[in-house]
């Protein structure tokens, strides 16, 4: 094949058949789960680089009647309107509700963005999940 590089991987047999299982779940074969692996480390290593460029979503749930939480999120979200894409904002229960922001910009900004977004009193939680732009071969 050409473009491609043969090399052996030594591992646990229970641990080869764990791999296994989720190689069948995901409908690929060895090779591109291992390529998918590699790729997602690199991934992980790139975001961890504070002036790479990313893109990434935070989800947030939280308590709409908790004091000014409202207004201070939106505050929040316009002083960064130019790293923030897009939001969705979802009505769980009459008191909760589940908001994504899309974002794009510097990994550290895009961190503080979020840092101050989930830190917000009322915020029950949430999470930020970063990826780069550049996809790796």
């Amino acid at each position: 094949m050409p473009g491609l590089v043969r090399f052996g991987v030594t591992m646990e047999p229970e641990l080869l058949a764990r791999f296994d299982r989720l190689v069948a779940r995901r409908g690929h074969n060895r090779s591109e789960a291992l390529r998918d692996l590699v790729r997602g480390a690199l991934v992980e290593a790139e975001v961890e680089e504070p002036d790479r460029e990313v893109v990434g979503t935070l989800t947030m749930v939280f308590d709409h009647h908790s004091g000014d939480l409202a207004e201070k999120l939106d505050s929040i979200q316009h002083e960064h309107c130019r790293q923030i894409v897009a939001t969705t904002h979802v009505h769980l229960d009459p008191h909760t509700c589940l908001e994504v922001l899309l974002l794009r910009g510097p990994a550290d900004s895009i961190r503080l963005i979020a840092d101050a977004l989930l830190g917000a009193k009322g915020v029950r939680h949430g999470r930020l999940v970063l990826t780069s732009t550049q996809a790796p071969p």
